[in-house]
């Protein structure tokens, strides 16, 4: 079995806003846009390591995987097999 995975409530509002911006102009595009980010990150239940260390923080534990131009900033906590999305930010953030 894999890691668990769990947004926190800071990456759950960034993905509302980041939806609820697309939807304004395409509700359908949002609403994919929201379900690629949620598979994306769903991946790393059997590839933790897949992200890079956050350059920012430089971190081991503290990675990212890309959804151009999205970046998925998670925190993998091996002891308890869990993944924490930490936030969802845009590229040039």
């Amino acid at each position: 079995m894999g890691f668990k995975i769990v947004f926190t409530k800071p990456a759950i509002a960034d993905l509302e806003t980041l939806v609820s911006y697309i939807a304004h102009d395409n509700p359908q595009a949002a609403e994919r846009f929201g379900y690629a980010i949620v598979e994306k990150a769903e991946k790393l239940d059997q590839f933790p390591l897949l992200g890079r260390i956050v350059p920012e923080f430089k971190i081991e534990s503290i990675r990212e995987i890309i959804y151009r131009p999205y970046r998925i900033v998670y925190r993998v906590r091996e002891e308890q097999k869990l993944i924490e999305i930490l936030r969802v930010w845009h590229a040039a953030r």
